[in-house]
């Protein structure tokens, strides 16, 4: 029987092993854990550690930092899908009061709330979160740092609000509804806001001497929306799975992909680095692939969970020092590892069941102006439009119902594909937002805007008659 550890070639395990291997001993990291997971199943487990037989399993627990803040995010889109939020509504409108309530709940999922980073002193992420038992504690008399919605300036006082709203629109606290709607129906047991053994210890390594500290774990309190989890690998494995393919207990996939989309403007350092914040997750370049997912830190520990939905490959990477290894670049590796050793089988090629003449008509090659195009119909039902020369926007269409056909992403995401026939029935044209597509460049007789010169397509040794 073959079991998920089997499921990859002995030298992409190898592989997979020796980065971390790397990881841990060059970042001196006390230990370090990491699993794989391809096709929503864990194919992949492994872990390195400084203490000679204890090492970490899917079953340890490790502080999660941030990454809570996707469990967070989770939680809102689910009150926006019961209709009982809109995303662009302004906080105040259902928590009043705070002080930042002109925000949009969807700016504050996007980190472009214009908030302060973090809290008021003390550092939150080392001090008991009872020192700050208010809202007002956390956003401090002057909450603002920037215009709301301007630009993406990372705060973790804006989730904290974002759980305040979980709390006031469930009438529990955030915590209790997190595990009722999320941990409980994917089923990780093994994530919470409190440590449960088997877990780790959080630690600090001197930068100058092979030497440990013990760092506190403290209860974050209101801070816990923006960072209080402790998980695993396994439960994390898990949810990287739901992030990818949706679980209508949970979350539908439409939504998960709404999460993965930027809504955050991105400054130029962000454009040069390749990274975006859609909502909850964080969306970066790693040479031609797209990840997504979150980071996390808090003293002690670091963790990320990678997922590139392209390759259906998935990696979490959790460590227990507060420096010294990064994660995300662990996780990034471990994608393309089994990414570029084992690539996905795509499903074999099926033809449609059936089609609609009218529909059929349509495909081919298309013209706007005399940039050439290319309409294509898949086995789905989807029409699909790219350029066949050149650059050129593209996008899928999915039918109306009524003929027309609406864009699903890129430029024309949201706009109207429909073909304009003439008074015989046939095709004149394809207008697309008010873009007119002819079956050849600046055809003749067709509503081309703005009309076609009458002399036609002429030599540059030929002049049109003078009037």
């Amino acid at each position: 029987m073959t079991t998920p550890q089997d499921e990859l070639l002995p030298g992409t395990r190898r592989a997979l092993l020796h980065r971390i291997a790397v990881a841990q001993s060059e970042g001196r990291a006390p230990s370090l854990v990491a699993a794989v997971v391809r096709d929503g199943r864990t194919v992949w487990h492994g872990a390195r550690t400084s203490v000679a037989g204890h090492a970490p399993d899917e079953n340890t627990q490790y502080r999660i930092g941030s990454i809570t803040k996707t469990f967070t995010a989770v939680l809102v889109l689910r009150l926006r899908d019961e209709g009982l939020l809109d995303l662009g509504d302004p906080l105040d409108k259902h928590l009043p009061g705070t002080g930042a309530g002109q925000a949009t709940i969807a700016e504050l999922l996007a980190h472009t709330a214009g908030l302060a980073a973090e809290s008021p002193a003390p550092w939150w992420e080392r001090t008991p979160g009872s020192l700050r038992p208010e809202l007002a504690d956390v956003l401090g008399e002057e909450p603002l740092r920037h215009p709301v919605g301007r630009r993406f300036h990372y705060s973790n006082p804006g989730y904290t609000l974002l759980g305040a709203l979980v709390e006031k629109l469930r009438g529990a606290p955030w915590e209790d509804v997190l595990r009722r709607e999320v941990l409980e129906p994917l089923g990780l047991h093994r994530t919470g806001g409190r440590p449960q053994a088997p877990h780790a210890g959080g630690w600090a390594v001197h930068p100058w001497a092979d030497v440990l500290l013990p760092e506190p774990v403290e209860d974050l309190g209101r801070m816990a929306p923006a960072g209080q989890l402790w998980s695993t690998t396994g439960d994390l494995a898990r949810f990287a799975a739901f992030l990818v393919r949706g679980d209508d207990r949970v979350l539908g996939a439409a939504s998960l992909r709404e999460m993965r989309t930027p809504a955050a403007p991105p400054q130029e350092a962000d454009v040069v680095a390749g990274y975006a914040y859609g909502l909850g997750l964080e969306l970066r370049r790693s040479g031609e692939r797209l990840l997504v997912g979150h980071s996390g830190s808090l003293p002690g520990f670091l963790a990320s969970l990678t997922i590139a939905a392209a390759d259906d490959v998935a990696a979490v990477v959790l460590v227990n020092c507060t420096s010294g290894v990064s994660p995300v670049a662990v996780g990034a590796d471990l994608v393309r590892i089994v990414a570029e050793a084992e690539p996905r089988i795509p499903e074999p090629w099926r033809p449609a069941r059936d089609v609609d003449p009218a529909v059929l008509e349509l495909v081919g090659q298309w013209y706007w102006g005399t940039n050439a195009f290319g309409l294509r119909l898949g086995a789905d039902g989807l029409v699909s439009l790219e350029p066949l020369t050149g650059s050129g926007r593209r996008s899928r269409f999915r039918p109306n119902g009524d003929g027309t056909w609406r864009g699903l992403e890129g430029y024309y995401a949201g706009e109207s594909l429909r073909p304009v026939r003439r008074a015989d029935g046939s095709v004149d044209h394809l207008d697309l937002g008010s873009f007119v597509f002819t079956r050849q460049p600046y055809e003749e007789g067709a509503s081309v805007p703005g009309g076609v010169d009458p002399e036609g397509w002429r030599g540059i040794g030929q002049r049109p008659e003078s009037p």
